[in-house]
């Protein structure tokens, strides 16, 4: 008589959660709803500021890697014409570099969560990157009112409204076109506020999988976490005033929001804002001379570098404050141990 062989466990398949859009349309809110739910934050992720008090749980070190790649192409966070994806001189080192840093800071989290606005711009390069990872992929697009965006926007960059729609405009191109084929839910921002079950259902029946842990107490910790004043800006206005960007933008949130409610629409509007995209592209891009462009370049590597060292010592500060709690801690259960070994000996 013999045996079968015994079969060897496969490990379980492994996961990541993308969140996608432009910058100000929800995307923390967001990211912070599925951590909660069991998906897995990177090793350093950028702490709050005065923009964003409750966090924007991007992991830096990837943020900083992206505007570096954006500006390898000749593209910025900031320029809209970063749509359509340019491939770099040397694509191959820099998909490489990717993987590691995905590496670097996610390990081997089953359900690791991603989220930088840059990467719906970089779709291309780190599409393949999770790919060679094993992983599964699944997205997530808030949708915020392009206005609304560009208050914030103005707030914190002082960016003009109509930079800041054509750069929506752009992001959400983007952010579509890169998950296309792949399970993803588009989130109405102000519908997530209100009814963050709701979405939820909704997000889980697009991935065709439940959160990985969306138990009593992470439902406690949404409900804590999700509060109105999380939205700042109403985005209350008139996109017609910004002329032929306005009726783009118009056309692609219209598009968002119908594709939040129920099956996507045909992409009529999409292809036309991305038509006018590449219009603008060719006809302003002759403007922009290479001295200019590698002033830009200079500007954002010394940002990053002080966003990178201001990030350090802010983790830096974190880390000691919670050594030095701990050292308290210790200390007082020295001392409690101490007076519990002295009333003992007073009793012998």
């Amino acid at each position: 008589m013999t045996t079968a062989p015994a079969r060897k466990s496969q490990p379980p398949q492994r996961s990541a959660y993308l969140v996608l859009g432009m910058h100000r349309s929800g995307t923390s809110a967001a990211t912070q709803l599925l951590a909660l739910a069991g998906a897995h934050l990177p090793d350093n992720v950028m702490p709050g500021d005065e923009h964003n008090a409750k966090g924007y749980f991007e992991p830096w070190r990837i943020a900083i890697f992206n505007d570096q790649r954006l500006r390898a192409a000749g593209g910025a966070w900031d320029d809209a014409f970063s749509y359509p994806y340019a491939q770099a001189p040397d694509e191959t080192e820099w998909l490489s570099q990717a993987r590691d840093l995905f590496r670097e800071e996610y390990g081997r989290a089953r359900f690791p969560l991603l989220k930088d606005p840059r990467v719906s711009l970089l779709m291309p390069l780190w599409r393949p990157t999770l790919e060679a990872e094993g992983l599964d992929i699944r997205c997530v697009i808030p949708i915020r009112p392009p206005l609304a965006v560009a208050g914030s926007l103005a707030r914190r960059n002082q960016f003009p409204p109509v930079k800041s729609v054509l750069l929506w405009t752009a992001y959400m191109l983007a952010a579509e076109a890169g998950s296309r084929d792949l399970p993803r839910a588009f989130v109405d921002y102000d519908a997530l506020l209100a009814d963050w079950r709701g979405e939820t259902a909704r997000i889980e029946a697009a991935h065709g999988a439940p959160l990985p842990r969306l138990n009593d107490k992470a439902a406690a910790r949404i409900d804590a976490f999700l509060s109105p004043d999380l939205r700042h800006n109403s985005g209350d206005g008139d996109l017609a005033a910004l002329g032929a960007v306005g009726a783009a933008a118009q056309g692609v949130h219209d598009w968002f929001a119908a594709a939040a409610r129920g099956p996507a629409p045909d992409r009529e509007p999409l292809e036309a804002a991305q038509a006018l995209i590449a219009g603008m592209k060719a006809e302003m891009g002759v403007f922009v001379s290479p001295v200019t462009r590698a002033l830009d370049i200079a500007r954002s590597e010394l940002a990053d570098a002080q966003r990178g060292q201001e990030l350090l010592a802010a983790e830096s500060a974190r880390v000691r404050g919670a050594l030095e709690a701990e050292i308290r801690r210790l200390l007082a259960e020295r001392e409690a141990a101490a007076a519990a070994v002295e009333e003992l000996l007073a009793r012998t």
